[in-house]
């Protein structure tokens, strides 16, 4: 697996995800090489190597974060498997630890580019449903009233042609973390995410992968304040080839 590295010290890792890479090891990536995998490979990660009584000063809130971080090998935060760009890795528990307390803080601005279906009402917006896992379908997550808060800004960039049909490009700002948030909020608001296959609908997505082989979603940059110098540090990952490519077949409006 080629990953390209965006930024590297002794703290930290930051790398650019290719579309279709699983980033943590699970019983549904058995048989695939992850970005985990990849890590580990990359850094001769030795595990356990802290004594029980040196591990116990990373308890925090009764989860011990080095065992979490051993688990993860450093991986802070996770995107779909079809999505691509900017992932943060510890280098070590601390690190860890602090990068996470910032995702949980809001220090943590995130930007990705989506192709949406449709035009949209507003050339800027925000979404601000709860999220959560379908009862009736644990392999994906809703708008459902008891789920967790959820907020997500875009602001539109361009408007495209496509088979009659109006696509808009839209840098979105997740302003939470839920799983599948930026592409069930747009499914939401009935401009899902271009060939996404959990989302746009079943035709939809159908047409739109005979054309695009994965859906149009990409982190392309990370800001946050750095943990050494307090200043803020930004990361950013270029739209991938397949995604631009497209983009440049389409016509403007």
């Amino acid at each position: 697996m080629k990953i390209h590295i965006i930024f590297e010290d002794d703290n930290l890792l930051v790398v650019d995800k290719p579309a279709c890479v699983i980033v943590n090891r699970a019983d549904t990536a058995k048989g695939n090489i992850t970005l985990q995998d990849w890590v580990e490979d990359y850094r001769g990660l030795v595990k356990n190597v802290l004594s029980d009584k040196e591990r116990e000063k990373y308890m925090v809130n009764g989860y011990n974060k080095y065992d979490e971080f051993i688990s993860r090998s450093g991986i802070v935060h996770r995107l779909d498997k079809e999505t691509s760009g900017v992932i943060l890795i510890a280098k070590n528990v601390e690190t860890f630890i602090k990068l996470q307390e910032k995702f949980k803080t809001h220090d943590v601005n995130k930007t990705y580019v989506a192709l949406v279906h449709g035009k949209l009402d507003s050339l800027e917006g925000e979404i601000k449903e709860p999220i959560g896992r379908l009862p009736w379908n644990r392999t994906r997550f809703g708008v459902l009233q008891e789920g967790r808060d959820a907020y997500t800004h875009y602001k539109v960039l361009q408007e495209k042609k496509y088979m009659g049909e109006c696509l808009t490009l839209v840098e979105v700002h997740p302003k939470t973390g839920r799983t599948h948030q930026i592409r069930v909020h747009f499914q939401h608001i009935n401009h899902p995410i271009f060939a996404d296959v959990l989302y746009a609908g079943r035709k939809t997505a159908r047409n739109d992968r005979k054309v695009l082989g994965r859906h149009f979603l990409h982190a392309g940059e990370i800001e946050f304040t750095d943990i050494l110098s307090s200043k803020r540090v930004l990361y950013k990952s270029q739209l991938p080839e397949d995604l631009s490519t497209f983009l440049n077949t389409l016509e403007s409006f």
